[in-house]
């Protein structure tokens, strides 16, 4: 089977190892980046540099004619998608719920949310059995927040992901008998652009590993072989499940 791989937001981090991977393992990849573009072509770069074949698209996740054009351009580039990773996420403002901005939720929600569920309906438009397609998976990145409301600050992000997890649920069941499998991955702290920051404060880092049963941060390539695992036919059996990988979760 001739397999098309749509990551968004895979221009680092866990979407960068998952596109690597997935190309190494015979996907056509498609590395969707909002703003960056550099770092997307090089993942691309890299993959067709081994053989593989590989093209990095902008779009913002935000935006609906953006996905819709990115779905476009993929098939264009690479012929018919059959898995979708949507990587693609922000964290939004850290703090306490007295200090919400609407406009900040309403960003979060646009791009972990709102993003996320049309980039599934594109999927399920070209996949689906219904509309003359032939099946595939698509695996939703999630977030251990979305378990337990996160850590301390970060109630509103936890809830994009609680919704990522419900939206999963929904959808499985309505795509299942249509031949498309969907899932979700749960990870928990995982050293990535978005975590060095923070985790480049040694005390923050100690106190974190010391919260995760397993008791060190997680690395994207676990999270991607992870994901990968799931999209594949390995898992065909598998289907509106959430996949925890997160050394344990948290130590309460």
């Amino acid at each position: 089977m001739n397999k098309t791989l749509l990551i968004t937001g895979g221009a680092s981090g866990i979407g960068a190892e998952t596109a690597r991977r997935a190309a190494s393992r015979g996907y056509r990849v498609a590395i969707n980046y909002r703003s960056r573009g550099e770092q997307a072509r090089t993942v691309a770069a890299d993959i067709t540099a081994k053989g593989g074949q590989a093209v990095a698209l902008q779009a913002d996740m935000a935006h609906e004619a953006e996905i819709v054009r990115l779905f476009e351009e993929t098939e264009k580039a690479l012929g018919p998608i059959t898995h979708l990773v949507n990587s693609a996420g922000i964290n939004g403002r850290h703090g306490r719920v007295e200090d919400y901005d609407a406009g900040v939720l309403s960003t979060l929600f646009a791009v972990n949310v709102i993003g996320l569920m049309l980039c599934c309906r594109e999927a399920a438009r070209r996949m689906s059995t219904k509309h003359g397609g032939k099946g595939g998976a698509i695996v939703n990145v999630s977030s251990m927040a979305a378990t337990l409301g996160g850590r301390m600050g970060s109630s509103a992000y936890a809830a994009s992901k609680g919704a990522v997890d419900a939206f999963t649920k929904g959808f499985a069941r309505e795509a299942a008998a249509e031949g498309i499998r969907v899932n979700s991955i749960r990870p928990g702290m995982v050293l990535t652009e978005m975590t060095e920051g923070r985790l480049g404060d040694q005390a923050f880092r100690a106190r974190i590993e010391s919260s995760i049963p397993i008791h060190r941060i997680g690395e994207a390539h676990e999270i991607a072989d992870a994901i990968l695992w799931l999209l594949s036919d390995e898992a065909s059996f598998i289907a509106g499940a959430m996949l925890d990988a997160s050394g344990g979760g948290y130590i309460i």
